[in-house]
């Protein structure tokens, strides 16, 4: 099956085929009000920790180990995938982030991981965890 996610910046403007629009940042952006963002959701739990962010911010680690780092955080949580998957499962997902270069961000990471699990779950012959008639269990903050 074919998925479609992608990546803007949360300062780009709105466009009618975003589909579900998902922040995914620890901090919220800079002067922005809710209202402006036209966000499906503020979804905080699959951002990089608060200490890989600032580590990487601060220039202590390397892009590189930033990234090993994010997909280690990933892979030993990746129940925090689910309710991105839910949202997947029922169309086009646009995963946003206040960061300025999006490539060198975590939104590439965490698509790739999303791929991946959404692949995994896809192979198996059970019930889909990521199923959409699933995504109200999750509660939004926004």
């Amino acid at each position: 099956m074919s998925y479609e996610i992608a990546l803007k910046r949360v300062y780009a403007a709105f466009e009618e085929d975003d589909g579900s629009r998902i922040l995914v940042d620890r901090l919220w952006p800079r002067g922005k009000e809710r209202a402006s963002l036209s966000l499906t959701e503020w979804y905080r739990d699959a951002a990089p920790s608060s200490s890989l962010r600032r580590d990487y911010h601060e220039q202590k680690i390397s892009e590189a180990s930033f990234q090993t780092r994010y997909r280690l955080e990933l892979k030993e949580s990746n129940e925090v995938l689910l309710p991105l998957m839910r949202y997947i499962r029922q169309g086009k997902l646009t995963l946003l982030t206040a960061s300025r270069q999006l490539e060198q961000s975590h939104l590439p990471i965490l698509r790739e991981a999303l791929l991946c699990a959404l692949e995994e779950e896809d192979r198996g012959d059970r019930e889909l965890a990521s199923s959409p008639c699933l995504l109200n269990r999750h509660h939004s903050d926004v």
